[in-house]
């Protein structure tokens, strides 16, 4: 056996060992032998005590002379110089009503974030939007229906007029109507200020004046570090409205930095972003909340959550420095420029669902991208793609799926003429189509 377990059994008294040899015969007592014997073993205790305590000073300041310390001597922690503390975005004082920003912790473990909790909840809210969802079956009938979706948002800045939150592009996508629930259970209701589809932002603003001073008094602006001095395993804290249930508390570690992950733009294009990966739990509500650092500090915007049978603790957000320049560009309404993105706006101008071997097979259509909308003004609205096409080939290339398409974008160029092969169905049956098609610039 390779496992072994050891026991240990306690001896009753009733038991006989047959490898002992018998005991001598016992001596008769001496009635005067105990008093003896006290007095014995009390001078032999004092010799000892004394030996010992000798041995002890003794090896003491063999240790102290060795290790160049002094018995009294206790080794006095350092304490750790804070980080400083990055400025909020485009934060304006006010005369009356200015939200305090939240505290630095001075936390520098996972095993007790409360102070951070305390500190950082009253900058964390809860985003609910109401829209109107367009679909389509395979049969091409188009329907509506109403829903209601709920994220999370992260408080950023103040002026005299308005509160600004950041949040993800997909929790508020086709809101009409959007609602901002605070720390206190306050609901106010929102608007929304500017999108960014490709970084997956967005800023939804609240006015001041409809706020009342209690709750005024009870949030605070969010601080924001900086996901550029961010190292793997570093502690990480996760608040949010995880599962629109309220806010709630999650902890983990920084697990990867610089994660490349896809995400599908509204248009149905794949987007490519870099993002901080977590495994502090990260569950659907948590979509544009926090992703916090020791100091309390936000690092990240919670943006998605890798979801599968066989993986868990995969949560992702977007690292604020790169945020950071996007969400002012929102609050200020200016036209979103990407500083480090290679976008040269190359755009066919589909929106597309990926149709893969078994969709193939249960529906009797060819493989690859089904047009669910063709774009007004785009080179493949002008070409002559129709809603309902599959796309089969782009550019010379076999394309199986929106991402594909999207590579052979990436390389390309506005103003660029491209061969697009779709198979369109005609007659009960589908028919291979090819069109030029004139890249146009994305709007």
């Amino acid at each position: 056996m390779s496992n072994y377990q050891y026991y240990e059994y306690q001896n009753s008294g009733n038991y006989s060992n047959p490898y002992e040899q018998t005991p001598p015969p016992k001596k008769p007592k001496n009635p005067n032998s105990f008093g003896k014997k006290l007095v014995k073993a009390t001078a032999i205790g004092l010799v000892f005590g004394l030996a010992a305590g000798a041995a002890f000073t003794g090896t003491t300041y063999v240790a102290n002379k060795t290790l160049g310390t002094t018995a009294a001597q206790t080794p006095v922690k350092q304490e750790e110089e804070k980080p400083k503390t990055a400025k909020t975005l485009n934060t304006t004082e006010s005369s009356e009503g200015s939200l305090d920003t939240t505290a630095v912790s001075t936390a520098t473990t996972v095993t007790d974030v409360s102070d951070i909790v305390e500190n950082v909840m009253p900058a964390v809210v809860q985003v609910t939007c109401v829209s109107i969802t367009e679909y389509r079956n395979w049969f091409g009938q188009v329907g509506t229906y109403e829903s209601e979706g709920a994220g999370s948002g992260v408080i950023i800045a103040q002026n005299d007029e308005y509160i600004y939150i950041a949040t993800n592009n997909h929790v508020v996508s086709g809101a009409r109507q959007l609602t901002v629930t605070f720390a206190d259970d306050t609901a106010i209701e929102g608007e929304l200020k500017g999108t960014d589809p490709d970084t997956d932002l967005a800023v939804v603003r609240v006015k001041v004046a409809d706020i009342s001073s209690d709750t005024l008094s009870k949030i605070k602006v969010a601080t924001l570090g900086s996901s550029e001095e961010l190292a793997v395993g570093d502690s990480a804290v996760v608040i949010g409205n995880a599962l629109g249930y309220g806010q709630s508390v999650t902890t983990g570690v920084v697990s990867a930095l610089n994660r490349e992950v896809q995400l599908r733009a509204e248009d149905g294009t794949i987007i490519t972003n870099s993002l901080i990966q977590t495994d502090a739990a990260v569950n659907p509500g948590n979509s544009g909340g926090a992703l916090l650092n020791m100091n309390g500090e936000v690092i990240g915007i919670v943006s998605a959550k890798y979801s599968d049978t066989d993986v868990e603790g995969m949560g992702y957000a977007i690292p604020i420095t790169q945020a950071n320049s996007i969400l002012t560009q929102l609050m200020n309404g200016s036209s979103v420029q990407h500083e480090n993105m290679a976008d040269n706006g190359a755009y066919l101008g589909i929106s597309g669902v990926d149709v893969d071997a078994v969709t193939a097979r249960q529906y009797n259509m060819p493989t690859g991208v089904y047009v669910s909308r063709v774009i007004s003004g785009s080179g493949a609205a002008a070409a002559g793609i129709e809603k309902g096409d599959v796309i089969v080939a782009f550019n010379g290339r076999t394309v199986m799926s929106m991402s594909d398409i999207q590579k052979e974008l990436s390389a390309l160029s506005p103003g660029n003429e491209v061969s697009v092969t779709v198979s369109r169905e005609e007659n009960g049956g589908y028919t291979e189509k090819a069109f030029n098609v004139t890249l146009t610039e994305k709007q």
